[in-house]
């Protein structure tokens, strides 16, 4: 028994070392090694060794404590009473320690497990911060662009609206020069008919005189 929690003792030491020291890929070995070990039966199947052995630590307690109260009444304890005080307190001994380690493997792996998915985390919000940043710059970029194009429109659109007042005043001057040429055109073509009016009274006139001067001429 002595023998065997030594044994036992001994595997704990050096597990709890792998996970407190990394060596190499032997803390992820170790890592999942216990994983495997919580999943199915397994966990049932430690806690009950564990249940067994901490029933065990109790009755060498108690049989320490009958010793020692046997040795009070009689004033001392014989040779075989104090190599069995000295067996069941090695055991308690051995058996406390085994128990202590086991837990502290168990807290430790449960924290190392929460460490890694922690950085694990901590890796990919960093991956995911460096992309919001590097969007964030792209989105300044395309801004800027946008801001640039925005007053290039802005300027085109501010000679587009200064060619179009200098069109609608020339049209507004061509339009005033047309209505002075139509009235223009319009003062001639009363002019000319005024002409032609003129022109064919004249005729008129013209041939009277010429009518009176043959009627002239044929009188004796």
């Amino acid at each position: 028994m002595i023998q065997l929690l030594f044994l036992v003792l001994f595997a704990e030491g050096a597990i709890a070392f792998l996970l407190l020291v990394k060596i190499g890929p032997l803390r992820e070995l170790v890592m999942k090694s216990l994983d495997q070990l919580k999943l199915g039966k397994a966990p049932a199947t430690v806690k009950t060794i564990a249940g067994t052995m901490f029933v065990i630590f109790l009755s060498n307690l108690m049989n320490i404590i009958k010793i020692q109260n046997k040795g009070a009444k009689l004033g001392t304890m014989s040779p075989m009473d104090q190599v069995l005080w000295r067996t069941h307190l090695l055991e308690a001994s051995l058996m406390g320690v085994v128990l202590f380690f086991g837990f502290i493997i168990d807290r430790t792996h449960h924290y190392l497990g929460k460490l890694i998915t922690l950085r694990s985390n901590d890796g990919s919000s960093k991956g995911e911060l460096d992309q919001l940043r590097k969007e964030r710059t792209e989105l300044k970029e395309k801004e800027e662009k946008t801001s640039k194009e925005i007053k290039q429109l802005k300027e085109k659109l501010s000679c587009v609206s200064e060619n179009l007042k200098k069109a609608e005043k020339e049209a507004k001057e061509k339009e005033t020069k047309l209505e002075t040429a139509e009235a223009h055109v319009t003062a001639l073509q009363k002019q000319s008919s005024e002409l032609l009016l003129e022109y064919d009274r004249l005729l008129e006139d013209n041939q009277n005189l010429q009518t009176q001067i043959l009627v002239g001429t044929k009188k004796p």
